[in-house]
């Protein structure tokens, strides 16, 4: 059965994104690729049902079982579904690997920062077979499937962007309709990336979450990581706290953002980014969200 709100879409000849809707905490996109009845695909979701049902999808495309699943990078809204195509070969960063095997978040009390509480008990974990440092080609069938690790840390320290003719795959390195997200990674590191996507300059570019979009998306959160960054360096020299700042922060073209929770973790990075003698504490940071939210952060899945 299609979870409501889902829909796979063709955006290039064999190309599909697997959107989630609305794209909130834990609804994440994927992507397949399917040339010759050889499909490909690109992260997976949260939890087995809505990984079954993306599955399902893919039959419709090709009676053939994936046989490559890349990840773009560890959160898990994009891998615990691995588990689901266990005939795939799992390829990622490397530090993909080791952040997958390291999760913070699935099996410790982290996971009462939401409600409802995500159904991931009944997957395995299902790590990478092959991890990959720098740009690396793989071949889906004939056709060639581009693999750019971003370097240094964006959203994570391990991203990675997939890019097929005009199309990529950028994971959460965008938000469309949704706030960023920065916990794991560096809100100056990800400024740093940016020239990347750029420079690909594909057409179309399916984010981590949301609808697809194109390169206006890119300048968006170029802004919104600026805004983030300017109001780190004022709370410091005000000796204000994340939560103080956020509390007071006006967002202005981003207010309407889903999950606007999220400036005061990005808050608590950029403090972080802007002075490493704040450090970043990442249970404190959720505490403070959870406050700033009025209680847990809200699901769907």
């Amino acid at each position: 059965m299609k979870p409501i709100g889902t829909e796979l879409r063709e955006v290039g000849e064999g190309i599909f994104a697997h959107i989630q809707r609305d794209g909130s905490w834990w609804l994440n996109n994927s992507g397949v690729v399917v040339r010759d009845g050889v499909a490909a695909v690109i992260d997976t979701c949260a939890t087995r049902p809505r990984t079954s049902a993306f599955r399902e999808r893919i039959a419709e495309l090709t009676p053939h079982a994936p046989r490559l699943l890349i990840n773009t990078h560890a959160h898990g809204d994009h891998t615990y579904g691995n588990a689901v195509f266990p005939e795939a070969t799992v390829i990622a960063h490397v530090g993909c690997r080791a952040a997958m095997a390291d999760d913070p978040v699935r099996w410790s009390p982290a996971r009462e920062w939401w409600a409802p509480v995500p159904r991931w008990a009944d997957l395995p974990l299902r790590l990478p077979d092959i991890t990959i440092h720098e740009h690396t080609e793989v071949h889906c069938a004939d056709r060639r499937v581009e693999v750019w690790p971003v370097g240094g840390r964006a959203h994570t320290d391990h991203d990675l962007v997939i890019v097929l003719d005009e199309v990529a795959f950028v994971g959460d390195l965008l938000f469309r309709g949704g706030t960023p997200l920065f916990i794991s990674g560096s809100l100056t590191g990800y400024l740093e990336a940016l020239p990347l996507l750029r420079r690909l300059a594909p057409r179309i570019l399916v984010p981590g979450h949301g609808e697809p979009c194109d390169q206006d998306e890119v300048d968006a959160h170029e802004r919104y990581v600026r805004l983030v960054l300017e109001a780190a360096r004022a709370g410091i020299e005000q000796g204000m706290t994340p939560l103080g700042v956020a509390r007071e922060l006006d967002l202005d073209e981003f207010g309407d953002r889903t999950d606007s929770e999220r400036i005061v973790l990005n808050l608590h990075r950029a403090f972080a980014d802007v002075n490493p003698e704040h450090g970043f504490d990442m249970e404190r940071a959720f505490t403070d969200a959870i406050a700033f939210h009025g209680g847990p952060l809200r699901t769907r899945v």
